[in-house]
């Protein structure tokens, strides 16, 4: 079992992890090593910081888990801000959840379950609506700015081929290892591999409603009722004539996810148009849609690091949120692997039985790279975007 200086004052964490959903916390504490407030609370809160907070060890460091009240860029700015007063020697936070994906990343398929790490943030609701035309605030006033150049370097290593191939193998054994704890936990969420026919994407111009003839929302109408936002493809009849055909080569058995680096979209609307989708992220190089990135952004120096569960347009279903989920927290687990310490972290002895564990299936699953992981990408640029934001919905993802 490792052996850590257990800490004594907020003082001593420098990693935060944020999640929006709990979903999204549950996936990240099946792989923290030990819990550090298993008897009640011992580090308070900062006066005025409404955050409730779970501490414990994860691989080397110690880190502080916070769920927000609510989705939203808004609430990830009141969180991080709470979370910089209590926890004022933070170096790094890690937003961990899901997203909507976009389907083609640099010539590259993204497919669900694959996770997305930003470089850099667009806040792509952020402008003004001209009649017909909505312009993003691209001012240097407005705009979020690149990472600080700590994390900076850490995200140049893995834009190596090397690296990046390195990080997915570590990401498949944390999956693993989340899978199997969650196993034995009996939790109720399935963090396994849903399956490659479940994954699927409908052509960007293909509506999700109703085909009755006697619905409002049928046909060629570009209003969907509220019946069939809520409905599942099967349930309103969506034909599979309508699909996009891709090719799918990675197996079926111990699914590994690809991991994509680049700018991410984020905004107070989940992104619910295939059009939509596709004209923004063809134009600026956006590979994601989110929604609290934008949020913490400048409150914490931060990562976004969140599993696609869905292709960002009308077709959006819930059931590959539990898996996106396991593979934002086990991609976010390997990343902290290479994340340096500087001289005030406290030092670790030995291998805990998640470690042990972890690193016996990266062994394992090194050997299957080059078979598993398929396309590689690197190197994504950012992009500003400007132009409409039609097709869109506030509200849950």
């Amino acid at each position: 079992m490792a052996t850590v200086k257990k800490p004594t004052s907020r003082a001593d964490f420098r990693i935060a992890i944020i999640c929006a959903l709990a979903r999204e916390a549950d996936a990240v504490a099946l792989l923290c090593d030990e819990f550090w407030d298993d008897d009640g609370d011992i580090f308070g809160r900062a006066t005025g910081d409404t955050n409730m907070y779970v501490t414990a060890r994860l691989g080397i460091h110690n880190i502080v888990l916070a769920v927000l009240p609510a989705m939203g860029t808004t609430n990830a700015a009141v969180a991080a801000a709470g979370l910089r007063s209590s926890y004022s020697n933070l170096k790094l936070a890690l937003i961990v959840g899901i997203c909507g994906g976009v389907p083609k990343i640099r010539g590259n398929s993204a497919f669900l379950g694959d996770v997305i790490v930003s470089k850099t943030i667009i806040q792509y609701d952020y402008g003004r609506q001209y009649p017909g035309h909505f312009a993003v605030e691209k001012t240097v006033d407005d705009s979020l700015g690149r990472a600080n150049k700590d994390i900076r370097g850490l995200l140049a290593s893995f834009e190596t081929e090397f690296g990046h191939e390195r990080l997915k193998t570590k990401a498949a054994a944390h999956l693993k290892y989340l899978q199997e704890a969650a196993a034995r936990k009996h939790r109720r969420a399935d963090y396994y591999y849903p399956g490659m026919t479940r994954d699927k994407l409908f052509l960007p111009t293909y509506r999700h409603s109703h085909r009755d003839s006697y619905d409002t929302c049928c046909g060629g109408s570009i209003n969907i009722c509220e019946v069939a936002a809520k409905a599942s493809c099967e349930e309103v009849g969506c034909s599979e004539t309508s699909l996009v055909t891709r090719e799918h080569t990675r197996g079926e058995g111990d699914y590994c996810p690809d991991i994509f680096i680049g700018c991410l979209g984020s905004g107070n609307m989940v992104m619910k148009s295939g059009e939509d989708r596709d004209r923004i992220a063809t134009q600026h190089d956006i590979i994601a849609f989110e929604m609290e990135g934008a949020g913490a952004w400048d409150e914490v120096p931060c990562i976004v690091v969140k599993g696609i569960c869905d292709y960002s347009d009308s077709h959006k279903n819930k059931g590959w949120q539990d898996f996106a989920a396991a593979t934002a927290a086990a991609v976010a687990g390997a990343l902290l692997k290479w994340y340096i310490r500087d001289d005030g972290h406290e030092a670790i002895h030995g291998n805990s039985r998640q470690e042990a564990s972890v690193k016996a299936a990266a062994e394992d699953q090194n050997q299957l790279t080059s078979v598993k992981f398929g396309e590689q990408n690197s190197g994504f640029q950012a992009g500003i975007i400007n132009g409409p934001v039609s097709g869109l919905t506030f509200g849950g993802k």
